[in-house]
């Protein structure tokens, strides 16, 4: 079980004892009443009756509150412990590598944050609370029905006994059935999310039958399967409702032949009555707890799927070392990656990149600029050789460190549903609104936020759609900005600004980058232009290095041909 599901469990399951072992009391004042305070002859003993009444209350009170304790107890602890695993998983699928997370659909990843640990609340909170009570309440009273008449209580497990076995057979394939539900929710939720997030681009091209058809299927599966595990329940439930009718009835007939015999007494055979109803009510009510269980049972194993993956891209944290003050140089020793099942992206990639230089890494698509990238940022480990940032290798550098010192700017530029202000300050939390608005009159950009509706409050949608793409790789800038590293990555950062916009960028990022190592994955040679140094990468390989003028000189070459290509696009453009 984990650490936070236990926390709290002792002083629980105190309270449900306390709690069943009153429900009793109801059979026993009954057969109290009848033997002792209404005898054959000489009437009814009210003092009798009344005292065992006044008992009865206060048994019965108690129970009430104590029933009441454990189901503010087992809330309360149930929802703090699922908060912590929730927590914990969260955090988890962030420190797993981008490879995990590429690997995984993302309403799948959600659903199991989300979905599979509601369904382990649901179960916790509701049938936690039966199972707990029902537990207890088929000890106690067994144990009372066994004293008033063993031969009777024999009568009511042999009418229960098979019914163990035959859920047993019901849990195996309730487990299964669960399993493949989740896996269903999941696949679900992942084809709407996807749907939603890619509405303009189903628009675009006309596929929303097609995605409506696709999603209807993944509808259709999650509802198949929730059927045909629903259906198994069903079943489960109809087993135990007859073993109650059989129990009843063979009570009824071997406890009237005992009385007649004069082996039991009114009292005991009504009482005796009572406690088969508080036995077949647990056993009834288990099978339907089995349908919670199996679904929560289903969902833990998956949220333990996410907690048992090891993050193949660890924070070494307390072991690990800090990027010493100064300047930061770059350092790629016979570096190779390859992604699980392909070909290598990057084949001994060896050289050393000076501090408070600016390198334009360029190539053609799948060339593996984007990977060098995502190595030099530790997004990613080699799969062999080592990547070392002032002569510390990655692998050693604490998280802290390395995102303190190290900013990477990505392509897409993603934005929180947050303000501009808010976006920007996510680096800094600690910035003004007057800090902002003189980061971006530095960028050059101080135009464009007056330009927008709220200036710094204007609000940029989800994952910042309320802006244009390239609005958002503006703010994406203007955050690195901010945070002032000490080496920065920009991969392809500027790919979607107008050329006007490039160019006035281009002009704030001199000034930006000067007196910091700068290492940008450029789509536009302007950048590598102004670099300077220019790694070529060809096929995986760097093929090529050197100032600009340097390597245009040689119009065979892999450089000269990507840049010939790029001014006849922008003379065309």
């Amino acid at each position: 079980m984990s650490p936070e599901l236990r926390t709290g469990l002792a002083g629980t399951l105190v309270l449900a004892v306390i709690a069943t072992a009153g429900r009793v009391a109801v059979p026993i004042a009954i057969q109290q009443g009848i033997d002792r305070g209404l005898p054959a002859s000489g009437g009814a003993k009210l003092g009798v009756i009344a005292g065992i009444v006044g008992l009865t209350a206060l048994v019965l009170l108690m129970t009430m509150t104590s029933a009441y304790l454990m189901n503010v107890r087992l809330y309360t602890v149930s929802e703090t412990a699922l908060a912590a695993i929730r927590t914990r998983t969260f955090r988890h699928v962030h420190d797993l590598s981008m490879l995990h997370q590429q690997s995984e659909r993302r309403g799948s990843l959600v659903s199991r944050v989300t979905g599979d640990v509601d369904q382990m609340s649901q179960f916790l909170q509701y049938g936690g609370v039966t199972l707990l009570v029902s537990t207890g309440q088929l000890t106690i009273t067994t144990v009372v029905m066994a004293i008033y008449s063993w031969q009777l209580t024999l009568v009511v497990y042999a009418a229960f006994l098979p019914v163990a076995f035959i859920i047993r057979l019901f849990q195996r394939r309730l487990t299964a059935a669960y399993a493949a539900t989740r896996v269903r929710v999941g696949v679900m939720l992942a084809a709407i999310s996807e749907s939603v997030v890619g509405a303009g681009v189903i628009r675009a091209y006309g596929v929303r039958r097609r995605t409506e058809r696709r999603l209807d299927a993944a509808i259709e599966d999650s509802r198949a399967a929730q059927y045909g595990a629903q259906r198994i329940s069903v079943n489960a439930s109809t087993v135990g409702e007859w073993a109650s009718g059989l129990a009843m009835a063979g009570v009824v007939i071997v406890g009237v032949a005992l009385g007649v015999g004069g082996h039991l007494s009114v009292g005991r055979l009504t009482a005796f009555l009572f406690l088969v109803n508080l036995f077949v009510q647990p056993v009834q009510i288990s099978t339907e707890v089995l349908n919670d269980a199996q679904n929560a049972l289903a969902g833990w194993r998956r949220v333990l799927d996410v907690l048992d993956q090891q993050p193949d891209v660890a924070d070494p944290g307390e072991a690990g070392r800090d990027l010493p003050p100064g300047p930061i140089d770059v350092v790629f020793e016979h570096v190779h990656f390859a992604y699980p099942g392909g070909p290598e992206v990057l084949s001994d990639v060896d050289l050393a990149i000076a501090a408070q230089t600016r390198v334009a890494v360029v190539g053609e698509t799948g060339s593996g600029k984007t990977t060098f990238a995502k190595l030099l940022t530790r997004l990613m480990d080699p799969t062999t050789g080592a990547v070392l940032l002032s002569g510390v290798p990655l692998t050693d550098v604490r998280f802290a460190s390395l995102r303190r010192r190290v900013v990477m700017v990505p392509q897409d530029g993603f934005l929180f549903d947050a303000s501009v202000a808010d976006n920007v300050r996510f680096a800094r939390p600690e910035l003004s609104d007057e800090d902002l608005y003189l980061a971006f009159e530095e960028l050059g950009l101080a135009d464009w936020v007056d330009g927008l509706p709220a200036g710094l409050s204007t609000q940029v949608g989800e994952r910042g759609e309320a802006l244009s793409v390239g609005e958002r790789q503006l703010v994406a800038l203007a955050r690195a900005y901010v945070a002032d590293p000490d080496l920065l990555v920009l991969d392809e950062a500027t790919s979607a600004v107008d050329p006007a916009t490039e160019v006035r960028l281009q002009r704030t990022l001199d000034a930006v980058t000067r007196g910091r190592t700068t290492i940008a994955i450029a789509h536009r040679l302007s950048t590598a232009q102004s670099a300077d140094e220019v790694l070529v990468v060809d096929a995986g390989r760097v093929v090529q290095r050197g100032p600009h003028d340097d390597l245009v000189r040689d119009p065979g070459s892999v450089y000269g041909r990507l840049y010939a290509s790029w001014l006849e696009q922008t003379r065309s453009s």
